[in-house]
């Protein structure tokens, strides 16, 4: 009998509701792998699902994506086997467990040169970047960015890998303590979203405005954030960290510089296998030439759950947290 720890919410809410559960996990059936999980990835949108923002069927597991060992394989599995070192970011909620089984089509092998804990903390946050700067625009040399959140998970490398397409990146922080990890991601210059931010930007840019605007943050960024892109500008909403964006009226898209406006979501542009895989692969090669790093901020074992998840609303942490089953 494999037994499995897992973390299970049956009510929505503060840390507290999330809670560790033992028990039996039945063999993988057909199409499926039995994963022993090494490393945890942890992303906002857990959050956002655990207090009920974006509400789940309950009783429900949390998490999107780990990294581990394939254990054993069920019926018709072919693509993988016993012994690969693999990851996924797309195999439903769930991922906050020691052991789970997991489609085999959700999974990627990891190349030699990735760790399990590197791909734990930058699978999700890399595939959402690689999106954003290969398919929601196309970041070409000389554009200008303005990214916020610059020192957080997705931030740094989104930050990390237009800089090394050649884009010149703008950040912004919500605290100065942060400042220094959004310059080392390779931002230009970084605001501190407290005051007159869009003030501060232009002055950063000596007027320019940016070709993309990357916010993360959603309710108290969205409205000015449009003053930042230039005409005919494009402002990419792809996270809420502060709550859920205002609704626009399109007419003021129109007279902010005719600008595009776009809410993309990183599971669409991944959909199949053959599409997760080749954007993995995209993935891994910009890790390998150095265009992507991870800065993990924090590890928490699975048992202490409950603080990791205090942490990142209190926003101490900059960089990635990882959960070690």
């Amino acid at each position: 009998m494999t037994t499995q720890r897992r973390v299970v919410i049956t009510e929505f809410g503060p840390p507290e509701v999330m809670t560790l559960q033992s028990g039996e996990l039945a063999a993988p059936g057909t199409g499926e792998v039995c994963l022993r999980q090494t490393a945890i990835g942890f992303n906002f949108i857990d959050i956002y699902q655990r207090r009920g923002i974006y509400p789940l069927d309950r009783p429900t597991g949390l998490g999107f994506e780990a990294a581990g060992v394939v254990e054993a394989v069920g019926p018709d599995v072919t693509d993988v086997k016993p012994g690969d070192r693999v990851a996924y970011m797309n195999a439903g909620v769930g991922a906050y467990a020691d052991r789970r089984n997991v489609p085999a089509g959700k999974l990627v092998r990891l190349p030699d040169g990735v760790s399990d804990e590197t791909a734990a903390a930058l699978l999700f946050k890399g595939m959402t970047a690689q999106y954003l700067l290969r398919k929601t625009h196309a970041v070409q040399a000389g554009d200008l960015l303005l990214v916020h959140s610059a020192a957080g998970g997705v931030g740094q490398i989104l930050t990390r890998w237009a800089t090394a397409l050649g884009a010149t990146v703008i950040g912004t922080t919500g605290s100065a303590a942060k400042r220094d990890a959004a310059l080392a991601a390779g931002c230009k210059a970084v605001i501190d979203l407290d005051g007159d931010w869009p003030r501060a930007f232009l002055e950063a840019t000596g007027g320019a405005k940016a070709r993309v605007v990357y916010d993360a943050v959603g309710k108290d960024t969205l409205l000015k954030s449009l003053d930042c892109a230039a005409p005919f500008g494009l402002v990419v909403s792809y996270g809420a960290a502060s709550g859920p964006a205002p609704a626009i009226d399109p007419e003021l898209l129109n007279k902010k510089g005719c600008l595009f406006l776009t809410r993309p979501s990183v599971f669409p542009h991944n959909a199949d296998p053959a599409t997760f895989r080749a954007n993995a692969a995209d993935l891994f090669d910009a890790i390998g030439r150095g265009h992507v790093a991870v800065d993990i901020g924090a590890r928490f074992p699975l048992d202490r759950v409950v603080e990791a998840h205090e942490a990142a609303e209190a926003r101490t942490v900059t960089g990635a947290i990882v959960l070690v089953p």
